[in-house]
């Protein structure tokens, strides 16, 4: 099998050959052909088959009712004691409503809200218990706020309750094989999901992960996922893909998948972001504090608007929205 990554690059000046990158002002006009047996090769756009260059090529369409031709960001707001960055921050419904309006009065267009640690090392967490975390607090805000709010749950329970407070987007860290039910509770509520990769449980994702070709191993998990989903009845266009970063991966795991996030284009789906505060940027900004890592995670997040990134999750919204509107100016 090969697999295509666009070799992205951007600005008004382009050659008759260049093709726009899921129909952004983003553009390529060559490839490359990745395969699991031979050193990858480098082709002219004219040669990547007729379906793939659809893929690569097609706009994608509005997700929750946002334009994807521009960058989106998702605010995390998690309601847990025990985050890795944020523990204890929002677990009331006061304050996880005076963090949802700072975050959206400062450019979010996506609320994430989350009942569960997923840090490495942390502990399951009932359903029952991850209920009553989030489903109050969505509710509040869906009461006084029209943003689009995510779930950030593995478990059909709490994403029903989440959905019947006023949820509109389902994100499971754990790619939709936690819980067989979840997948068939968001194709009846027909709302738009996330699907990420990760190697592992999050009590002991970080233990040795280990990958054949962890690029590819990646491309094909997503790829796989993407179809239960659509077997289930869901439409690809309203399937966010995220490549899981931090998520069961080495330090070069995930540099490897972050020099190369253009592949996932090929999936023919939105794609998410997720590097916040995460453990890799502290080792190598040399920043043990995690809340201290707003100038990595935003010089990551701008990286991935550069491969067509649509959608950046961070915990420091009003730095990365900062970032983002000077990044578009300047380009």
């Amino acid at each position: 099998m090969e697999y295509y990554r666009p070799l992205v690059q951007q600005g008004t000046a382009r050659p008759d050959s260049a093709v726009p990158l899921v129909g952004t002002k983003l553009w390529f006009r060559d490839v490359e052909v990745l395969t699991r047996n031979a050193p990858a090769f480098v082709v002219p756009v004219r040669e990547v088959p007729a379906d793939q260059l659809a893929r690569l090529c097609s706009a994608r369409a509005p997700l929750a009712g946002l334009d994807l031709a521009q960058p989106q960001i998702m605010g995390i707001l998690n309601t847990t004691p025990d985050s890795f960055s944020d523990g204890g921050l929002h677990n009331s419904v006061e304050a996880a409503c005076t963090g949802a309006a700072d975050m959206t009065r400062s450019g979010a267009s996506i609320l994430d809200i989350g009942g569960e640690s997923t840090r490495p090392g942390a502990e399951f967490v009932p359903a029952e218990e991850e209920i009553a975390r989030t489903a109050p607090i969505i509710k509040a805000i869906r009461a006084n706020s029209d943003v689009v709010i995510s779930v950030d749950t593995r478990k059909a329970s709490v994403a029903q309750a989440a959905l019947e407070a006023g949820a509109s987007l389902v994100n499971d860290v754990s790619g939709f094989t936690f819980d067989s039910e979840l997948a068939p509770v968001c194709a009846a509520a027909n709302v738009p999901v996330c699907v990420m990769h990760a190697q592992g449980d999050p009590a002991t994702m970080q233990d040795e992960p280990a990958y054949d070709d962890v690029l590819l191993d990646v491309y094909d998990f997503l790829e796989g996922q993407i179809q239960v989903l659509e077997r289930c009845g869901m439409s690809r266009s309203h399937i966010l893909v995220d490549p899981g970063i931090g998520f069961g991966k080495t330090l070069t795991h995930n540099l490897t998948l972050l020099q190369n996030l253009s592949l996932f284009h090929g999936l023919g789906a939105p794609m998410l972001l997720g590097v916040s505060r995460k453990g890799f940027i502290g080792k190598l900004g040399q920043e043990p504090r995690a809340d201290q890592r707003a100038p990595g995670s935003i010089a990551v997040g701008l990286a991935g608007l550069s491969q067509g990134v649509q959608v950046l999750r961070v915990h420091d919204v009003a730095e990365t929205m900062q970032a983002v509107r000077l990044w578009q100016a300047v380009r």
